[in-house]
Order: structure tokens, then sequence, then C-alpha cells
């Protein structure tokens, strides 16, 4: 006589994760990147901008399309390179990429 019914529960609705959860991935990823390219370029500019007003007529560098010369001349905006004798150059500042034999030094660090 009676009819038993057998009525399936509802699970309660799944929570999803929390806001902070969600951007947990974003923060690592951001994270990566400042160790691994944001920071260390940053310590690249400054180290480059600290040689750029250490320079001094005299000094032999390296502009960064290959150019070897000594410095002639300074300038707030750029550099007279004389690269033979009586041959000189005028480049911009911001061109000179470093000494020529600041790569021997960092060779002779990385053997250390």
């Amino acid at each position: 006589m009676f009819s038993t019914i057998a009525y399936a529960q509802t699970e309660a609705a799944a929570q999803g994760p929390s806001g902070f959860e969600q951007f947990l991935p974003f923060i690592f990823i951001f994270v990566i990147f400042w160790f691994f390219i944001i920071r260390p370029q940053s310590k690249k500019l400054k180290a480059h901008q600290k040689f750029l007003k250490e320079i001094k007529v005299g000094d032999s560098v390296l502009t960064s399309s290959g150019i070897f010369g000594t410095i002639k001349g300074i300038t707030d905006e750029y550099v007279v390179l004389e690269v033979a004798d009586d041959v000189r150059i005028r480049v911009l500042k911001s061109y000179v990429s470093g000494s020529p034999n600041q790569g021997d030094a960092s060779k002779k660090e990385g053997q250390k």
C-alpha cells in the first residue's frame, strides 16, 4: 500500500576558488618575470648609465655597432671617437656600450 519513493538528495553546489586563489598563478608568473627578466635588465641599465657617467677623454671604448675607438671629446649627448690616426667620428653617447677589455674581466671572473 505504501510505495516508497526514493528521492535523490541534491548535493550542495561546489564552491569555486576564491578571488585570491584565482589570481595566485598570475602573481607567481609575475614574480618569475621580475626575477628573471625585469630585475636583471634594470641592473644592467643602471650599470650602463654609471659607465657613461664615468667615461672620460682618453678612454678606449666599444660602440654597440662594434667600432673600437678612443674618446677625444665628450658632450652631454655625443662622444667624439678617434678610430684611426686623424679619423674621428661623432657617436651618440648612449651607443657607447662598454670598454673593450670589459669582456676580458668577465671571462676571468667566470674562470675563478
